[in-house]
């Protein structure tokens, strides 16, 4: 199995203590995720996140429905978390959340582990594509939920 890595990071304006309470809600995740995922949590909210929690959602992908299932691996605030697929469309994904203090704020990292069925060639024809936008579509919503406060 071919294992992908995306690794993107942000310089968020704000300290991890003020950082990490937003990722510790997981109906904010909804506030980071494109429109055109149609995503929604199945999961009771709200949802007491830690290590061992499950969340259930469900989105489309290129209008595909999609079940996926969670599980929070590691718990270390307001530092780092994990969240691993159980259930969904991938053979792996293991998203590794990291909040590192910064002299001008907090540098959020985003590692994520993935493998496809079809491996290299439907990454590279789709799927990485896609992953790429989502995470750019992550990015620019942290900036506009954590402005900078820098007067220029």
């Amino acid at each position: 199995m071919k294992i992908h890595v995306l690794e993107r990071e942000i310089l968020l304006p704000r300290s991890p203590e003020e950082i990490f309470p937003f990722f510790s809600r997981a109906e904010n995740l909804d506030e980071l995720t494109p429109p055109w995922l149609h995503f929604n949590i199945l999961t009771e909210l709200p949802i007491e996140m830690k290590e061992g929690t499950f969340i259930d959602y469900k989105l489309r992908i290129r209008m595909l429905p999609i079940r996926w299932r969670s599980k929070i691996t590691a718990w270390e605030p307001p530092h780092r978390f994990v969240d691993e697929q159980v259930k969904g469309p991938y053979r792996r994904w293991v998203h590794e959340h990291a909040f590192i203090e910064h002299e001008k704020g907090t540098l959020a990292r985003d590692r994520i582990e993935y493998a496809v069925l079809g491996g290299a060639i439907i990454n590279r024809l789709l799927v990485k594509r896609d992953v790429e936008k989502i995470f750019s579509y992550r990015h620019h919503r942290l900036k506009e939920i954590f402005p900078s406060t820098d007067v220029e």
